[in-house]
């Protein structure tokens, strides 16, 4: 590859013909291809221009700037693109051709560009958290909290390679790409990290081809259209020795027969609702690396999908099968502010009493208006209309709270506004995962008879005597006893020695 994928290194600015991501708002992320242009695009002189609801934004703009950068909106020339609609309507043809054909022959640059008096955004780098919320969806997404669960319990890391069934969007595939990611391979046999994605809609298949040829992913994820249900996870004739599989099928057991290391029995087959996985004479290739565990991952909406594929799992041999449902959920820190002399349209306020006080104030101020009420229908019926509106006015509007509100809230313009009010959190109201249910389980190593020979030459089994668990309890504490036995007949000769000793030497003393 020429060039790396914005994914893995974006760099420290903005280039041409690469993908940026457009931070409008928290939760409105747009993506966008920066484009060079010369001339005029689309009837705009300044040439490629994004329009969003806080203003246009020419690319020249957009180009060469720091990653971050926050970019003020600008002023466009329609150009063309306002004749265009004259001429549409039945306007004079001919003059309004050559216009057109006239308009946006200079090239626009970001110094030429006038900027508008609101509005910017923020120009970020590709991510694949940041893609999964700005990606255009084809299908059910898997969200951040969900793919980098299952990336970490299927150990995907650098070097790995890993199966993927059911692209769908592209999200889940983009963040494998960049945790296996350790180099692009140079070719089939090259050993470095790589992403086998299998999709079965043609639709989805072209438009996930375009995106990975788009954000040069090309080397790192090889993605095929295929029935995994019917035709198995061989590439290209070969196994892809795949280390990591995540299956997002609407029917995963129906895939889990061709993910075996030997051929599936025909009972085996039958619990998938296969018939047969290709021809019986052929020889079985495991797209499955012999000597590494394989970790499995399946994700699916609905329980009965999880025990049937529990039920196939248990039968083709999977082992430490575990299912895990992930709720995500974000924690808001905000400050609030909360009283009845807070202005009315403040954001973060809340228009209840503070404290008690202020409460029976309130109640004070309410009570002296229904008694002004009652007070003004009890009044003299002869009372000039002009005076009775006026009265019930000065009563019912309220004008006592304004002023008691424009004293108070001059108080407040002592304090900053990022510090006034109690610091809270709050949950979410919405959650941005798609609840599914994640089936987990792992396929030990091939171990041949080669391999068993010689962990039994390095470690013999069946003839250990002092190993915990060989031996029952009274074993055991028949086996104490004749150790202190031992023990002790070692020493009494010692202690008669000793005692022997002494003797003899006052004997061979000389006198």
């Amino acid at each position: 590859m020429s060039k790396v994928s914005p994914f893995l290194d974006p760099g420290p600015r903005t280039t041409p013909n690469a993908l940026a991501l457009a931070h409008l708002s928290r939760d409105s992320i747009q993506p966008i291809y920066l484009q060079e242009t010369s001339g005029a695009v689309d009837g705009y002189a300044e040439g490629a221009v994004m329009n969003t609801r806080f203003g246009s934004f020419p690319h020249s703009t957009l180009l060469g700037k720091p990653w971050g950068s926050q970019i003020r909106a600008s002023v466009v020339d329609t150009g063309s693109r306002g004749r265009k609609r004259k001429l549409d309507n039945g306007a004079d043809g001919q003059a309004l051709d050559v216009d057109t054909e006239d308009a946006g022959s200079g090239v626009a640059t970001s110094k030429d560009v006038k900027t508008a008096s609101s509005g910017f955004i923020h120009i970020l780098p590709p991510t694949p958290e940041l893609w999964t919320t700005s990606l255009p969806h084809r299908t059910q997404v898997v969200y951040t909290p969900d793919y980098s669960y299952v990336l970490h319990r299927i150990r995907a890391r650098p070097g790995m390679k890993i199966i993927e069934a059911g692209a769908g969007s592209g999200s889940f595939t983009h963040a494998a790409a960049r945790a296996v990611y350790n180099g692009y391979p140079k070719n089939a046999q090259d050993g470095r990290g790589k992403v086998f994605s299998f999709e079965f809609n043609e639709d989805r298949y072209h438009k996930m081809r375009q995106e990975i040829s788009d954000h040069r992913l090309d080397g790192l994820v090889q993605i095929t259209h295929r029935d995994v249900y019917n035709n198995g996870f061989l590439v290209d004739g070969e196994s892809p020795e795949a280390e990591c599989v995540f299956l997002d099928l609407p029917a995963p057991w129906k895939a889990l027969p061709h993910l075996s290391r030997k051929r599936p029995t025909p009972s085996q087959l039958a619990s998938s609702e296969l018939d047969a996985t290709e021809d019986a004479a052929s020889e079985w290739k495991s797209p499955l690396r012999a000597d590494r565990t394989v970790y499995l991952c399946t994700f699916s909406p609905c329980i009965e999908q999880v025990t049937k594929t529990i039920d196939v799992m248990r039968r083709l041999g999977w082992m430490e099968i575990e299912m895990v449902e992930v709720a995500h959920r974000k924690i808001n820190v905000m400050r609030e502010r909360i009283g009845l002399s807070i202005p009315l349209g403040e954001r973060g306020s809340t228009q209840t009493a503070a404290n008690v006080a202020e409460a029976i104030a309130k109640l004070k101020e309410i009570e002296g208006r229904t008694k002004s009420l009652h007070q003004s229908r009890d009044a003299d019926i002869g009372m000039d209309e002009d005076e009775e509106a006026e009265t019930s006015g000065n009563h019912i509007n309220g004008n006592s709270k304004i002023v008691s509100l424009g004293n108070d809230a001059e108080g407040l313009q002592s304090v900053k506004p990022w510090m006034a009010g109690k610091l809270v959190h709050r949950t979410e109201p919405e959650l941005k995962t798609h609840t599914s249910y994640l089936v987990f389980a792992i396929m030990p190593q091939e171990w041949t008879e080669e391999q068993e020979m010689a962990a039994f030459e390095n470690w013999p089994c069946g003839m250990e005597n002092r190993v915990i668990g060989s031996l029952d309890k009274e074993a055991r504490k028949q086996e104490k006893r004749d150790m202190l036995k031992a023990k002790k007949r070692k020493r009494e000769p010692n202690s008669k020695a000793e005692g022997d000793h002494p003797s003899s030497s006052k004997k061979s003393k000389p006198s």
